[in-house]
């Protein structure tokens, strides 16, 4: 028996159920979050053997880090240099993989498993995450709620971890109730039909995709979606501002930058950040301003934009434009690496970067806020996230993303056509002359033609001259128009059921 785990339960606890939202913010925005990170480094330093082997191997002795500026000069962790190199008894403190009660799994791109042990105190710091969208988003403080698990459940992060954050907000007093059919339709469908007349709003949690295919489909069954006051939590893909649009019209949303939000999160740490109605109020305004947002982001496309409590995440960037971050975990990690490309803005420096362009986000936002919502904005600082880079392909010196041509499928005339699922890659034709294959995925019940290529391809060709200046400026014009290939939904060449997609291939 582990004597003391009990208080620690019991203490972790309390803090989560008794102190408000506000206070936890406010707390932290005040706080020095690099004295943080750096009090971290020393615990873990003292208490997790993984951690004291890894550093005795680059000869580093824990009584020199003294300096913020030490800190950053300490070695990058990894899943291959860290987490798989040492036993997950190691990796937890003090030894004990029994401190932990819980453990999901992850495969990667690898496909081999790795697993991450967390404990219950772990979970009620994620679940502010959740506090903060249920309440500043959905007013789920005052608002009977029913929110559906849609991830998959099992051993993955998502849907276990989501069910239980869910169930910490109805014992802090949230009239949430939270029901777990996971990603099977008909249930899905079954529980809202049951159960959604005890509520005033229904909750949809999973992954993008997958959400607009139950949409869809209960549209294709005679579903009035409007009629639960829909609302939408995702998480694990970068999705545009057109998507947001097209999903929330077919809900009957009336709040855009209320009604859903994103997580950004990781089987490896829990939630590190979360979509705000600021956050969505901006990417909104950066979507119609691709010059601008190119300028902010580096890059022509645009990232998942969410704000981050530094407290208990806390993000570096590495000269290569990929990010780290630090926190504590069922596995604490410091200065982890796991090949996301991204960056950091602090809250006060990306107001006045969009007030210099003429945008006042906090002005604009207040004059669509949900009645009564006096929450909904906090300075905490913004992180923003491409993904991985190997999910770019190369054409003419030009990088196009999956994100620009998703922009395309989600037009209005397309968008009832397609699932929205694709393949890009790069091609060579009979004489090796290069050009770019999208193969697209049809909609349930939907014939492809000519016509239906021929409108795809012009499509998808105006959003990457629009929004991607290498593909206008570096792609010959003789070579811009794609060349679309239309398959039957389920496709098991490009479209395989219950695996997960990828949006390019290698050329």
């Amino acid at each position: 028996m582990q004597l003391d785990q009990p208080q620690q339960v019991i203490t972790a606890l309390q803090a989560f159920l008794t102190t408000p939202l506000d206070d936890f913010l406010k707390q932290h925005t005040a706080a020095d979050p690099e004295s943080a990170a750096l009090t971290l480094f020393h615990h873990v330093a003292a208490t997790v053997p993984a951690y004291q082997m890894f550093l005795k191997q680059h000869e580093i002795d824990p009584a020199a880090i003294q300096t913020f500026a030490d800190f950053q000069r300490l070695p990058l962790s990894t899943k291959a240099n860290y987490i798989q190199r040492y036993s997950l008894a190691q990796l937890c403190p003090q030894g004990h993989l029994e401190t932990c009660d819980m453990i999901a799994v992850s495969s990667g791109s690898t496909g081999n498993p790795t697993f991450w042990p967390r404990s219950v105190t772990d979970e009620f710091q994620i679940a502010l995450r959740f506090e903060q969208i249920f309440r500043d988003s959905f007013q789920a403080d005052r608002h009977r709620t029913l929110a559906v698990v849609c991830f998959p459940l099992g051993t993955w992060v998502g849907g276990m971890y989501t069910a239980s954050c869910c169930r910490h907000l109805a014992s802090k007093g949230y009239p949430i109730m939270v029901v777990t059919p996971g990603n099977h339709k008909p249930e899905i469908f079954r529980v809202i039909q049951a159960l959604s007349p005890a509520f005033e709003q229904v909750v949809l949690l999973g992954y993008p995709p997958f959400l607009k295919d139950v949409i869809d489909s209960g549209i294709a069954q005679g579903v009035s979606w409007p009629q639960y006051n829909l609302k939408l939590v995702m998480a694990g893909e970068v999705f545009s501002e057109e998507w947001r649009s097209l999903v929330g019209e077919r809900v009957g949303s009336t709040q855009v930058c209320y009604d859903s939000a994103s997580l950004y999160g990781t089987a490896d740490a829990g939630v590190l950040g979360n979509e705000t109605p600021l956050s969505i109020c901006i990417r909104r305004w950066l979507a119609e301003h691709p010059d601008t947002a190119r300028e902010l982001f580096g890059e022509s496309r645009l990232p998942t934009l969410v704000q981050y409590d530094p407290m208990s995440r806390f993000f570096e960037v590495q000269g290569d434009g990929t990010l780290l971050f630090s926190g504590d975990n069922g596995i604490p990690l410091v200065r982890y690496h796991i090949s996301d490309n991204g960056g950091l803005i602090p809250y006060a420096t990306m107001l006045q970067t969009l007030q210099d362009c003429g945008f006042d986000p906090v002005r604009a936002l207040s004059t669509m806020s949900v009645p009564q919502n006096h929450h909904a904005i906090h300075p905490l600082p913004f992180v923003y996230i491409f993904g991985r880079s190997h999910f770019v392909v190369s054409y003419f010196g030009a990088n196009l993303y999956p994100e620009n041509v998703s922009v395309g499928l989600e037009q209005a005339s397309i968008c009832n056509w397609v699932t929205g699922k694709f393949v890009m890659q790069v091609k060579v034709d009979a004489d090796q002359n290069p050009f770019l294959s999208v193969v697209v995925e049809l909609a349930p019940g939907v014939e492809g033609g000519e016509e239906k290529q021929q409108a795809i391809a012009n499509s998808i060709r105006r959003q990457l001259q629009r929004l991607n200046s290498e593909f206008a400026n570096y792609v010959p014009a003789q070579y811009q128009m794609p060349q679309i290939t239309l398959t039957a939904t389920g496709d098991p060449d490009y479209f395989p059921l219950g695996v997960k997609h990828y949006y390019t291939r290698a050329e």
